[in-house]
């Protein structure tokens, strides 16, 4: 999970949606279950990114965090 290293005191996490990427593989198996060669299928890359950000870690470490970040983001600790 992205969210865990913000939730345990990180200041921010951005990377891959693992609900975004769990419903791609499943299209996947799909395919391969239908009869289709894994070695035919295109490379798969992530296409929804999410931002995670701790406001309480910002503010114990002394650092501003821009409003228009916060506003990216898609979850805000505070």
């Amino acid at each position: 999970m992205l969210a865990s290293f913000p939730l345990s005191g990180g200041l921010m996490a951005y990377g891959a949606n693992d609900p975004a990427q769990w419903r791609e593989g499943v299209v996947y198996v799909d395919k391969i279950l239908k009869g289709q060669r894994p070695a035919d299928l295109p490379i798969a890359q992530p296409t929804r990114f999410d931002l995670v950000i701790n406001l309480k870690t910002a503010k114990a470490l002394g650092i501003t965090v821009p409003p228009t970040l916060i506003v990216r983001a898609d979850e805000v600790i505070e």
